[in-house]
């Protein structure tokens, strides 16, 4: 089998995030590279266009400016402003004051020589001589638009299929780039588990022969070596445990009964007694006798463990922890360092850690919510800063 299935998942969420983040990212930048394409290409063809339609355009100005010549000579004999079906014009004079217009659009654009305006192409022409003192003589020819929606159409179609083929080659990318981080997350993980089952036997055989030293017959000072050698293994147990747990999880049955909780609670106690001496914590204890909850041994002493482990590692020297049991809760109440409320919200995330002096990997309230999540347990934390932190597990 593969690295646990677990932490499997983990990756997964995490490397699709990062590809879906990367892939937005680049998204956005072949948006951004494909709009500044297609509008250099657009105003690309309508210069073409433009260009296109200069030379008719030319040819009605020049037909306009011989009626106009016509018109200057012949002003005395008819006084009618020429006009033809086929465009419409004005003439200004060199202040570009109007003189006459048969035009739709009157906002002209001097500077142009043949421009669009409001569905109209227009043609500036400047004659050389002032005909009825015209300087400026514009032609103006409805724009059918036909050559836009092509344009547009061609746009669309190009930019669709470029989207999709950079995306497509963006997420390859993508993969490729994060294939060596996946690689190396896996080996990590690898490396976790094949070092958690290695602990197993040393682990056991420190346990095993602690429990066996008679310390009535020991003299103060090895009976205090012999603390710091249990306080240092059931940290390490503790620690090989929660790896064990999330190695073994979705392979683990529950062997689910009916589980007197205030036997296992006080046993848990007594458990971590030793290294709540080591930081001269009291422990105080409230347990109703006689609680029963039906769950596995092992997942709810583990549970326990870690709202406990949890207590004593970010408690205060001289400081103390409440257990209470109740029908239907449990609750561990610390006088630690407290958790901000913005930190509560990744409480059970797992690898979050948000005190790296006290150690940890960040693994302990991740497995107690999964623990609670398969025995539909909720999970109730209150805390403040600098004055304490209680976690209560409610049935």
């Amino acid at each position: 089998m593969s690295v646990l299935k677990d932490l499997d998942i983990d990756l997964t969420k995490s490397e699709t995030r990062t590809l879906l983040g990367f892939i937005a990212l680049y998204s956005i930048l072949i948006i951004v590279i494909l709009s500044i394409s297609s509008f250099v290409y657009f105003n690309s063809q309508k210069d073409l266009m433009l260009q296109k339609k200069r030379q008719v355009l030319q040819e009605y100005a020049n037909d306009f400016m011989f009626r106009l010549k016509d018109l200057h000579v012949n002003f005395d004999k008819y006084q009618f402003y020429p006009r033809d079906e086929k465009f419409n014009s004005a003439i200004f004079d060199s202040d570009k004051t109007l003189i006459f217009s048969t035009l739709n659009s009157q906002n002209i654009e001097f500077d142009e020589v043949a421009y669009t305006s409001n569905n109209q192409i227009h043609f500036i022409n400047q004659p050389e001589s002032y005909y009825l003192g015209a300087k400026y003589i514009v032609i103006e020819i409805p724009d059918d638009g036909i050559w836009k929606s092509a344009v547009l159409k061609e746009i669309g179609i190009y930019s669709f299929f470029m989207f999709i083929f950079m995306v497509i080659v963006g997420y390859f990318m993508s993969k490729l780039f994060i294939k060596p981080m996946k690689d190396s997350l896996h080996l990590l993980d690898r490396f976790i588990k094949d070092t958690t089952h290695e602990l197993n036997t040393p682990i056991s055989a420190i346990m095993q022969n602690i429990e066996m030293i008679d310390k009535d017959n020991l003299d103060d000072k090895s009976i205090k070596k012999i603390n710091r050698i249990e306080i240092g293994a059931k940290t390490i147990s503790n620690i090989y445990e929660d790896l064990t747990f999330l190695t073994l999880k979705n392979k683990l049955i529950s062997q689910n009964e009916n589980l007197n909780l205030t036997h296992i609670v006080s046993q848990r106690a007594e458990y971590f007694k030793s290294l709540a001496n080591s930081k001269k914590l009291s422990i105080a204890l409230d347990l109703q006798e006689e609680v029963y909850l039906k769950c596995d041994n092992k997942k709810i002493s583990k549970l326990i463990d870690n709202l406990l482990s949890n207590a004593i590692k970010y408690n205060k020297v001289n400081g103390s922890i409440k257990i209470n049991l109740k029908s239907n809760y449990f609750e561990v109440i610390d006088t630690g360092i407290g958790i901000s409320k913005e930190n509560q919200e990744n409480l059970f995330k797992r690898y979050t850690r948000f005190n790296t002096s006290a150690g940890g990997f960040g693994i302990g309230l991740n497995i107690v919510s999964l623990i609670a999540k398969e025995y539909n347990l909720k999970i109730d934390v209150s805390s403040e800063i600098n004055k304490g932190t209680r976690f209560k597990v409610s049935w």
